[in-house]
């Protein structure tokens, strides 16, 4: 019994030594650590301190901010290399996001946590050395060292030598310099005081801004972002309440809604009003035609972000690139977050329909060009519509960028409902007879993001922004409701447009394929 109770104190003494040596060990590790991940459309380092802020380091001409983090842990953001045309455009960009944080404020979340759990396995690692060290060299040789010291007062003397040691290396920093610096980063005031022409939302007057930066153009340009933050934040957070009041038709018990998204070009703003619509409907699905980004570039991921997590619930999330998407960024990032993505493959789709997703083979950036490199269209919409006609079973619902790229699987009849964006209007739904007397629809969705060309960022909308819901019953579209917020923030709803495929409802597409009344639109421009 006495053998045992040692061999238990015995274990207990190690494992004490070891938290005292682990803990202190992941905390200097975790302190020293960081992370680079893409922020406000920027490569951001993010690192932890001991402060109690979140600070985010802006550069050298625009002020630094900070806003208290709740807790006794801060976290410092340097922000990086980024796009932008101007310091203007950037700072509206920067308060545009702002407007929208959620999904921003979860990438830092995140890159933190990583930041946690990788310093406590580090430390718990480093801690077991000197144990180790220490069982190896044995009961003999260590009293031959130590002479016959308690071997607990031994073990409590290097972890408290060792927690010592690493509190005042955290406080000292010496490998910080105290050399002379142009700005003084220590002084600091409220964004009120900072602006105090300006009446600052109550939401952000606990930020603070470096307060010696003071420069009429810096001021100007900070002072141009506040007022685009409010606009912003008045205009959706407005639209968003009304959308969760619409007069919209609801599933029956034995059918379910998709809602189609497009042509977002990175409008953060209006994620949280197609996800209000799309809750006033009862939807549980997804589809996005594509165009989320301006130019498909890795700084652009705040915008995939945000529509990420306002539908971040759903199980239904299917999504397309389109031409100013063009690259391996978007798909790729779109399907590490879980989305199901352009892949030639059958899918089971909303209701448990059949659904085929392709991507749009064009490039475009931010201008009115297009780049075709490889396949064109043309003949992209062949390969479709051979793999839709040879899946064995008709498919339900054929998801791409552009209308065209669908027009030979509806001429072939082997698809219910071809859903596209890209013109940045509505067009359809439109019914096509095909060659095997089967009949489909086309239908186009308008911009979500109320974009012009492929610029949507703004205050408020450039031009009326769209969603539509589709109803599904037995995995087959049967209706569809479109619903338009105008820029004046006035909601247009759509009337619901049910879905038949009798033969009499049916007419031949023309010579040109078009098979609608959308057909010979230009869409060159967009």
């Amino acid at each position: 019994m006495a053998v045992g109770k040692r061999n238990v104190l015995r274990a207990g003494g190690y494992v004490l030594a070891w938290l005292l040596l682990a803990v202190p060990s992941a905390l200097a590790i975790f302190l020293s650590s960081s992370t680079t991940v893409t922020v406000a459309s920027h490569d951001a380092t993010v690192s932890p301190s001991l402060g109690q802020y979140v600070t985010i380091r802006t550069g050298p001409f625009l002020p630094d901010v900070r806003r208290d983090s709740g807790g006794p842990i801060g976290v410092d953001i340097v922000l990086g290399k980024t796009e932008a045309d101007s310091t203007e455009m950037l700072v509206e960009r920067y308060a545009f996001i702002a407007s929208q944080p959620q999904s921003q404020v979860a990438i830092v979340e995140r890159a933190v946590t990583r930041l946690v759990w990788d310093a406590a396995a580090r430390g718990a690692v480093l801690a077991v050395f000197p144990l180790l060290l220490w069982a190896l060299i044995g009961r003999q040789r260590r009293t031959e060292i130590f002479g016959r010291t308690p071997k607990h007062l031994i073990v409590a003397t290097l972890a408290t030598g060792t927690t010592i040691a690493a509190v005042v290396v955290l406080v000292i920093k010496p490998w910080q310099t105290d050399e002379t610096k142009v700005v003084d980063q220590s002084q600091w005031q409220s964004l009120q005081s900072y602006l105090p022409e300006f009446d600052v939302p109550a939401e952000a007057r606990d930020i603070e801004v470096q307060g010696t930066l003071a420069a009429s153009g810096t001021k100007r340009l900070v002072l141009s972002a506040v007022d685009t933050y409010r606009m912003s934040r008045e205009f959706y957070d407005a639209a968003r309440d009304k959308a969760e009041t619409l007069e919209l038709r609801r599933p029956g018990e034995d059918e379910s809604v998709a809602v189609i998204v497009s042509d977002r070009h990175d409008n953060i703003g209006m994620d949280q009003v197609a996800r209000a619509i799309a809750d006033r409907a009862d939807a549980s699905a997804v589809l996005n035609a594509g165009d989320d980004t301006s130019t498909g570039s890795e700084w652009e991921a705040f915008s995939l972000d945000s529509l990420d997590d306002a539908f971040k619930d759903y199980d239904g999330r299917f999504s397309v690139q389109g031409n100013h998407d063009h690259g391996t960024f978007v798909q790729g990032y779109l399907d590490d977050l879980g989305w199901q993505t352009a892949s030639g493959s059958l899918l089971e789709g909303p209701g448990g329909g059949r659904l085929l997703a392709y991507n749009d083979p064009r490039s475009s950036g931010l201008g009115t060009w297009r780049d075709q490199p490889g396949i064109s269209i043309d003949e992209l919409a062949v390969n479709i519509a051979d793999r839709a006609c040879e899946a064995g079973q008709r498919i339900n619902t054929l998801l791409v960028h552009d209308i065209d790229m669908g027009t030979v699987a509806l001429e072939r009849g082997c698809v219910d409902l071809v859903i596209s964006g890209h013109v940045h209007v509505q067009v359809g739904p439109d019914l096509v007879k095909g060659s095997n007397g089967e009949s489909g629809y086309n239908y186009t969705n308008g911009t979500t993001g109320g974009a012009a060309y492929a610029v949507a960022v703004g205050s408020k909308l450039r031009r009326p922004a769209e969603v539509t819901l589709v109803t599904y019953r037995d995995g087959r579209p049967v209706g569809l409701q479109p619903v338009t917020l105008q820029t004046n923030g006035v909601f247009d709803v759509g009337d619901y447009l049910p879905l038949t495929y009798r033969s009499e409802d049916t007419r031949q597409v023309g010579a040109d394929g078009s098979g609608g009344s959308g057909g010979g639109q230009d869409r060159a421009l967009r």
